[in-house]
């Protein structure tokens, strides 16, 4: 068995950077300025990147410390805190850095793919935290999973959660349609599968330089 690590500091680092950036928006008023010019916006990838500070290939990464109100930040660090310090002390830093990237990456294409025509920035850092929280899903999950025929029980595992986390999310989705809040549902789907897909080959990575 791996020997956990005893610091979770690039989780608590990602963390304090997030929070420290929501609070220096909140007290400039610039959020709406931040929100379209650091969001994710799909329709910037059809146009060219005039008008704007950060480049499009960036967008993916900023958006990640950019958040709404104080139950959106709230929520996702203690999401990101929670699920992050435990994966952390399997994995590692470098692997969790790697694990939250992708997921940031995954969510946007996610959303892309659904309306690449959008021009609602999507914010926030809820696609990334979800891929760490389906590696933890996996990781400590305390069910017993059966093999199914030919598929091995660890993918019966992924494939349950998947399963369960888009439902999850259709139906969240579903609940806030009529609100001013948005979720961005195909983010978090997207970055929940990337987590999945990633679990293994970090783990074998950590197993690797153990």
């Amino acid at each position: 068995m791996l020997a956990p690590h005893r610091t979770a500091r690039v989780t608590y680092m990602l963390a304090i950077v997030t929070g420290l950036a929501w609070i220096v928006v909140q007290v400039t008023g610039a959020e709406a300025w931040v929100a379209e010019q650091a969001g994710f916006i799909p329709l910037r990838f059809a146009s060219s990147n005039s008008g704007f500070v950060v480049p499009n290939w960036l967008t993916p990464f900023t958006a990640t410390v950019v958040h709404g109100d104080l139950m959106h930040v709230t929520f996702n660090l203690i999401m990101l805190v929670y699920c992050g310090r435990a994966v952390e002390q399997v994995l590692g830093a470098v692997p969790l850095v790697a694990l939250y990237l992708a997921g940031a990456v995954a969510s946007a294409f996610a959303q892309y793919l659904v309306d690449p025509s959008s021009p609602v920035p999507m914010i926030g850092a809820s696609g990334a935290i979800s891929a760490v929280l389906a590696v933890y899903a996996l990781l400590f999950s305390r069910n017993e999973v059966k093999a199914l025929g030919p598929i091995p029980a660890h993918w019966v595992r992924a494939l349950w959660l998947a399963l369960a986390w888009t439902g999850v999310q259709w139906l969240l989705s579903f609940a806030t349609s009529r609100g001013s809040y948005q979720i961005a549902t195909a983010a978090h789907v997207g970055g929940f599968l990337v987590g999945l897909a990633l679990a293994r080959p970090l783990l074998a990575w950590r197993y690797r330089h153990a």
